[in-house]
């Protein structure tokens, strides 16, 4: 299966990069993450922020796949345990779809991906800065994947 992160956003933090691979690269052959980065749409003083956000929105929409599972990176989505992802990454695993998952820019996602996805996570009640959802997210598809195939990182 393979798990194709849409993020907006471009030029991260080397950390950022650091930490996402770190665990992206332990993962099995079973589980690929591919990182797609979309640049973010032009804010300003002037700027447009409903435009930013659909041409963010059009950018992400396109880049899924045909037949992906959809999943939106949202506030107001359902909180999951590790425990419950672990779960949940059994299910795509078994659907034989490959999943996308959305991450919007600071303005979140458009109304559009919303609808588009089939489900709605948040990460947190929590408020974190992009970059850093980039990591938890990795670390967390790890630590779900690890449960599930009975390897020692989590332990409960």
């Amino acid at each position: 299966m393979r798990l194709k992160v849409i993020a907006v956003g471009t030029k991260m933090p080397k950390w950022v990069e650091t930490g996402s691979e770190e665990y992206t690269k332990r993962l099995g052959a079973d589980l690929r993450i591919e990182w797609i980065e979309l640049p973010l749409g032009r804010r300003g003083k002037s700027a447009d922020i409903a435009r930013a956000i659909q041409t963010e929105s059009d950018a992400m929409l396109a880049a899924i796949g045909k037949g992906d599972g959809v999943v939106a990176l949202d506030v107001k989505g359902k909180a999951w345990s590790t425990e419950d992802l672990a779960v949940q990454l059994k299910h795509w695993q078994m659907s034989g779809r490959n999943i996308s998952l959305l991450i919007g820019g600071p303005d979140g996602l458009s109304k559009e991906c919303l609808q588009r996805a089939e489900q709605r996570w948040s990460l947190s009640a929590l408020t974190f800065p992009h970059p850093l959802v980039r990591v938890i997210l990795a670390e967390q598809m790890y630590r779900a994947w690890s449960i599930n195939n009975n390897h020692p990182y989590h332990r409960a």
